[in-house]
């Protein structure tokens, strides 16, 4: 395995009927620090117009950008970020959600604090509607503590509240400490070494819906003996405002998809049953680079 600041890096977005939101995620990418050494784009199904912008991003785009895209057959995020896995040709990726605008420094970050047996869970800070529609409007992105965001614990979005603000604030020497904790698992700002991935068969394509796929995963990681490592005062990422579609209660012991990840964690899986295995044929050459083709790979 190689050093980490000489690892090949993949960024996989992933991305569904978004392009407002997609444009503003690829604009951070291409300003960072350390680029990736390609963008993986892994879509759910959108419509042609994510392909159009995603061709017309792609003239100008400092990196390798790549359209991973599957029919839209209701939420199969599972699957379509398994495909991104097995396009992927870095030794180490960072997973992004397409409503995450990132620090310019956001790719360096993970990749200091990358190490061999263990990935990196990162944090996000949720933008107000009005800070949202600003970004979306063509402001800059602006981190640190004054940052028009929510952050109470109890998600009351009606008062203004200084918790977490922590999450706004980059301090490397900080976060180099805060790494040695567990954190939370939440597949919007999240890094692995790609064998990791491989190694466990990435995520259960039975997962259907909205939820769990990445506390499951995040589960047969830890059983296969890897670290979650937390990343706070860095990799610092701005959730876009919309509306979720998440079920009311997405904890509920009776979805279908927690059903899994119970049966995960009962029988102390590590490797899936239905992954990414399934689609390491098809992607044995990269898909095109759209900075030179814009064909969406199907």
């Amino acid at each position: 395995m190689p050093k980490p600041a000489e690892a090949s890096v993949s960024l996989m977005v992933s991305t569904y009927n978004w392009k407002e939101a997609l444009a503003l995620v690829l604009r951070s990418i291409a300003q960072q620090s350390r680029l990736p050494d390609e963008v993986i784009v892994a879509d759910d199904g959108s419509r042609e117009d994510t392909a159009e912008l995603l061709r017309d991003v792609a003239r100008s785009f400092p990196v390798p950008l790549r359209h991973v895209w599957q029919p839209d057959e209701g939420f199969r995020k599972a699957r379509i970020l398994n495909r991104g896995i097995a396009a992927a040709r870095g030794e180490y990726l960072i997973q992004l959600d397409g409503d995450m605008v990132v620090h310019r420094h956001f790719v360096a970050d993970h990749l200091r604090l990358a190490r061999p047996g263990r990935f990196l869970q990162g944090t996000r800070a949720r933008t107000t509607e009005a800070e949202t529609a600003r970004l979306l409007g063509g402001g800059t992105p602006r981190f640190g503590w004054f940052v028009d965001a929510y952050f109470r614990d109890d998600d009351d979005r009606s008062t203004y509240h200084f918790g977490r603000r922590h999450h706004t604030l980059r301090l490397p020497w900080l976060a180099a400490l805060k790494s040695r904790s567990t954190g939370h698992p939440m597949g919007c700002n999240v890094s692995f070494w790609r064998d990791d991935l491989l190694r466990v068969n990435g995520y259960d394509e039975r997962m259907h819906g909205y939820g769990s796929e990445d506390l499951e995963l995040d589960l047969r990681l830890l059983n296969a003996g890897l670290r979650r490592c937390q990343i706070k005062f860095a990799a610092l990422a701005l959730h876009l405002e919309h509306r979720s579609v998440a079920p009311p209660d997405p904890s509920a012991v009776d979805l279908p998809n927690n059903q899994l990840l119970f049966a995960s964690r009962d029988e102390r899986r590590i490797r899936s049953e239905c992954g990414v295995d399934g689609h390491l044929h098809e992607f044995a050459q990269a898909p095109a680079d759209l900075r030179e083709i814009g064909v969406p790979h199907e």
